[in-house]
């Protein structure tokens, strides 16, 4: 079969000369946008490691998880990939989080989520929770702000969290009492 710009040896040499220049450009683009995204986000707490800054700005608090009802585990070392620990980490799976930073900074339950998402095999499936269903409660009291609730010391939050598939007839007993 032919190609356009292929059965003439002139047009082929031009042809293949034009593709290995855009292949070139398109290849040079992306690693330039690469390196400038990890430039700007050298000093951005959500995505980058604290193992090797000094943090000042510590705190922790605990998360309780239900999903459909039902109480989830917080998975251990979220956060925490390789020899990378990010700002936002767990140690062990009893819903204790911790945030650390150079300085304060205005840490949300939701950098939390974002961070179990981005950076833990598996993730949480946040794009499957119904949002309007869903609520974060802290220190007992639903907050308006849902997942942009401040993060802060000491705090005990509770999501409850309903998911897009959740068939909400099962837990209806139309059985008399």
């Amino acid at each position: 079969m032919f190609w356009p710009g292929m059965g003439d040896p002139v047009k082929r040499k031009k042809t293949l000369k034009f593709l290995a220049i855009t292949a070139v450009i398109g290849i040079s683009a992306g690693v330039t946008s690469m390196l400038v995204q990890q430039w700007f986000n050298l000093d951005n707490p959500l995505m980058a490691c604290i193992d090797d800054r000094t943090t000042l700005y510590k705190i922790s608090a605990t998360l309780e998880l239900y999903v459909d009802g039902q109480k989830a585990e917080i998975p251990a070392n979220i956060g925490i990939v390789g020899r990378c620990t990010h700002s936002l980490y767990t140690l062990s799976n009893d819903g204790t989080i911790y945030a650390e930073w150079e300085e304060e900074y205005p840490f949300e339950i939701g950098h939390f989520f974002w961070t179990w998402t981005t950076f833990h095999e598996g993730g949480f499936p946040m794009r499957d929770m119904d949002q309007s269903k869903s609520r974060i409660l802290v220190n007992g009291v639903e907050s308006s702000l849902y997942i942009n609730v401040p993060f802060e010391d000491g705090n005990n939050y509770r999501a409850e969290f309903t998911s897009k598939a959740y068939d909400e007839s099962k837990d209806t007993d139309f059985l008399p009492p």
